[in-house]
């Protein structure tokens, strides 16, 4: 599903990532686990395609990355892969179907096969009677349901979360990693998940350890 080679990333002076190699399997749940500064977000958001790497090659699907310019990319990432953060990044004037719905709309999904897509995502979820509710009338498990929801609502190859039980009481984070092994379970859903929290780290096939820019160690 995925083969990271040599990333390296450098902000001025500060050397982030230093030659990565990461290969993750279709229907893997990979956790990214180590200390605050060791380059994970970093090098989720270059697989993500939200960042570039200074040097490196990125293959999702056997797609090369580099190769594909702005555009291509932007669509590319569009269809094939979903997003996942700390704060789930909804729109506050769209209702849940809405939030859901408009990464199909951007990929040119018609409104009829969007919602249609949306709302099954959201009953599976436990959101069926909360379409029309706003982000505001949510509690925060239920916003970042439909979070996961809109990451998913294309399809994607490739699930990245970032830290996705960070804003989460204990509770609803229990629930939502488990939500994560049932969709891998209901979906074969490939995630690449970076995390503090040595729970949802646990329950993943593979934990990747970074330390100064290097993965050091698979756990």
């Amino acid at each position: 599903m995925l083969k990271a080679r040599s990333i390296k990333k450098s902000y001025g002076k500060l050397d982030i990532l230093k030659g990565v190699d990461l290969d993750v399997a279709h229907g893997e749940i990979v956790s990214i686990v180590g200390a605050s500064g060791a380059g994970k977000s970093t090098l989720l958001n270059i697989i993500g395609t939200l960042d570039k790497p200074d040097s490196g090659s990125i293959l999702i699907r056997e797609a090369e990355l580099n190769n594909l310019k702005s555009k291509q990319l932007s669509a590319f990432r569009n269809k094939h892969i979903g997003f996942i953060f700390q704060f789930h990044h909804l729109l506050a004037e769209f209702s849940a179907l809405e939030n859901v719905c408009i990464p199909a709309y951007i990929a040119g999904t018609s409104k009829k096969d969007a919602e249609k897509r949306a709302i099954e995502l959201l009953d599976l979820l436990g959101l069926g009677d909360r379409l029309d509710h706003k982000p505001g009338q949510l509690s925060g498990g239920e916003q970042q349901r439909v979070a996961v929801a809109r990451a998913l609502v294309n399809k994607p190859a490739l699930i990245l979360a970032d830290e996705p039980s960070g804003n989460l009481d204990s509770h609803n984070a229990r629930e939502l990693h488990q939500l994560f092994i049932d969709l891998r379970r209901e979906f074969n859903q490939t995630f690449i998940i970076v995390t503090h929290n040595e729970e949802l780290a646990n329950l993943s096939d593979r934990k990747v350890l970074m330390k100064d820019g290097l993965i050091v160690e698979h756990l």
